[in-house]
């Protein structure tokens, strides 16, 4: 199967927002979501689906939308599942996804970034755990169920954290400036400011749980 990536562009303040990723992904099929539909059509991307309660835009941004996007999905502002969940939904049911970035997920207020970074581990979303890659100006993080991991030695990135968002069990981290091993716990650790060693990848592996790895630079 051809490798389908979509995007998915939040609201998060634009400040941290990789122009340049951006700008890589252009051409390929974006998400709207409810301010960041905005941002996209100033940046002229239109995308394929809009979604999202839009409690945030006023009422010449709802007819921008309303004028240029074909495809809106509407959102009740008191539903079960949040306006980014609605979108990754929409990204693998309906596109077909086997990719989705997301952009807009961090930074402005606090629920909201935990909200993006806990939805991998709703039952909902684990068949697409190491599908989604949420990126910003500073951090890029991905998510793994258990298993055995090599993860490629990353230039751009000056640090390297392994967090647990589940209960974990034997997780062990190697070729890495501090090593770890067979580390478990029930509660959510953040093992961060770790290290890539020159030009060797990292390996790191556990039997239980689901670990985001977040590549990270100042």
């Amino acid at each position: 199967m051809s490798e389908k990536v979509v995007n998915i562009m939040l609201g998060g303040p634009t400040s941290l927002i990789p122009h340049d990723d951006i700008n890589q992904h252009r051409h390929e099929a974006w998400i709207g979501v409810d301010h960041g539909t905005i941002y996209l059509l100033d940046q002229n991307i239109v995308p394929v689906i809009a979604v999202g309660d839009y409690d945030s835009l006023v009422a010449a941004e709802r007819q921008q939308i309303e004028k240029q996007i074909k495809d809106i999905r509407y959102a009740q502002a008191e539903k079960d599942f949040t306006d980014s969940q609605m979108a990754v939904l929409t990204a693998f049911a309906d596109l077909k996804a086997t990719q989705v970035n997301i952009f807009g997920a961090t930074g402005g207020r606090i629920d909201h970034a935990l909200v993006n970074l806990f939805m991998m581990t709703d039952p909902h979303f684990q068949d697409w755990l190491q599908q989604v890659t949420i990126i910003d100006c500073f951090n890029q993080i991905t998510f793994y169920p258990s298993g055995n991991y090599q993860l490629p030695y990353q230039a751009g990135y000056q640090y390297l954290a392994f967090a647990n968002l589940t209960p974990v069990k034997n997780l062990t981290l190697r070729q890495v400036k501090y090593e770890l091993t067979d580390f478990s716990a029930d509660n959510p650790v953040s093992w961060s400011s770790n290290e890539f060693l020159k030009d060797q990848p990292a390996r790191f592996n556990f039997t239980a749980g689901i670990v985001a790895v977040i590549l990270s630079h100042d």
